[in-house]
């Protein structure tokens, strides 16, 4: 009960209408005691009125029964200035207070009471208050507090009784309200998210909002917003999912039969026909074109890349075969390469998975600056700290396209140039990371384009 919703708020209603109770119990206690004490007050200034009725004495059995039937021992009145002892019988003990009723406010009563309560010692005291019905300026009477403390405990113990009674019907009752209001629409909220999580793709487990509070009909609306946008999202994953296990399969046909054109194409080429030679070479690049675009997606298409196998490397030298066949694929324009990158340069990497990071880089950024028709050039250079080796590659180029920055390392969207996939880059981080390592963007604009490879140092080399 303790760790539910309703048995918490079962136990803090109970508690919180105890303590409303007490708040209650604490003045009602002290009325109780002015009460008693006003009708001791009025029982002796009628006795006393019986007895200035008559002009005879009394003898001391009358007067010892009305003092009992009083419950005081005895009864003085003020009347015409006069103070006068009218009934008297023997005090057991000193009278060791004083309480005057005329003008007490609750700040006094209260305290007194609780006094009262808390001392078990039956003490005789002294209690002034005024007459009723303009019966003398004063009346006092001294009389035992045992009966007094007595009659308080019996009406605290009922006071606490009925509150008892009255806070367990009240949980009770708040029980029931917060089971049918609040506990039952949220345990049907949990069972719908149960229902869907065992099955996330069957629209039918989607919770339909019925709920009248107005909270829960908000939770119950918003969480068949979310659950309709993940079923929509998982069902666009199998459905890419089955487009590229189709899309692998069509690439690795299309890039066999591809290669058996690029062999035919390089026999061809062989021709003395001019203008055979002419054309030759722009097939040979629009099928050299297609097959790396068919080996991309192939290699994209796995389901990771193979765990890296670190090695030394001369860094130097790898950059050195990487930017000689970016020389020859540049051809005639007017591109220039700058390699910052000492011959000592040694860092612990996959040789193939980097030549193939860095051919990616080197190779976007030659084509960045194609595109433009302007002459440009492209930096390499590598520096180290006591934590990673840096790998930076720059280029004077156009700058990437805001659409390019927005999805720079996802595939098919981060695409650098116009009619790119964005596999390249999206696969060089991939390479990267599994070196533990980061590849970023540093900077991109008008001035151009720069990116850092980041590889994290392990053992020394």
């Amino acid at each position: 009960m303790v760790n539910s919703l309703s048995g918490r708020f079962l136990l803090l209603t109970v508690a919180f209408v105890m303590l409303a109770e007490v708040l209650i119990f604490v003045p009602s206690v002290a009325r109780f005691r002015e009460d008693y004490l006003l009708s001791r007050l009025e029982r002796a200034q009628i006795a006393s009125l019986a007895l200035l009725a008559s002009d005879e004495m009394i003898d001391e059995r009358l007067e010892a029964e009305l003092l009992r039937n009083a419950g005081v021992f005895n009864v003085v009145l003020r009347r015409d200035q006069a103070r006068e002892l009218i009934l008297s019988s023997p005090i057991p003990s000193p009278v060791q207070a004083t309480f005057d009723l005329r003008n007490a406010g609750p700040m006094t009563l209260i305290p007194d009471a609780l006094r009262r309560l808390a001392d078990p010692v039956p003490r005789i005291v002294r209690v002034i208050g005024e007459p009723v019905r303009e019966g003398g300026q004063l009346i006092e009477v001294t009389l035992e507090t045992a009966p007094l403390r007595a009659a308080m405990i019996e009406y605290g113990l009922r006071i606490l009784l009925l509150s008892a009674v009255i806070s367990i019907l009240t949980a009770l009752l708040l029980f029931l309200a917060v089971q049918r209001l609040l506990v039952l629409p949220i345990k049907r909220v949990v069972r719908a998210m149960q229902v869907y999580a065992e099955a996330p793709e069957d629209t039918r487990r989607i919770i339909t909002p019925t709920a009248r509070v107005r909270e829960l009909s908000e939770a119950e609306t918003a969480l068949q917003s979310l659950q309709t946008e993940l079923t929509g999202a998982l069902r666009q994953k199998e459905r890419l999912a089955q487009l590229g296990g189709a899309v692998a399969k069509i690439s690795h046909d299309l890039r066999n039969i591809l290669t058996t054109a690029q062999l035919f194409a390089d026999r061809v080429g062989e021709s003395e026909d001019p203008s055979v030679k002419r054309s030759v070479p722009k097939i040979v690049g629009a099928v050299s074109r297609a097959i790396s675009l068919c080996e991309t997606t192939l290699a994209f298409g796995k389901a990771e890349e193979p765990s890296p196998r670190l090695d030394r490397v001369v860094l130097a030298q790898l950059v050195s075969d990487v930017v000689e066949s970016e020389r020859l694929a540049a051809g005639e324009e007017d591109i220039s390469f700058a390699e910052d990158i000492p011959a000592t340069f040694l860092l612990r990497a996959d040789p193939e998975q980097l030549y193939r990071v860095l051919t990616n880089l080197i190779r976007n950024a030659r084509q960045a600056i194609a595109v433009t028709g302007k002459p440009g050039e492209i930096g390499i250079r590598a520096d180290e700290d006591v934590s990673e080796w840096q790998i930076h590659v720059s280029d004077t180029g156009p700058g990437l396209p805001p659409k390019a920055r927005e999805h720079l390392f996802q595939p098919f969207q981060g695409g650098t140039r116009k009619g790119g996939t964005g596999l390249g880059l999206a696969i060089s981080a991939e390479l990267i990371r599994g070196h533990g390592g980061r590849l970023e963007l540093e900077r991109t604009g008008p001035e151009g384009t720069a990116f850092v490879i980041r590889l994290p140092k392990g053992a020394d080399l």
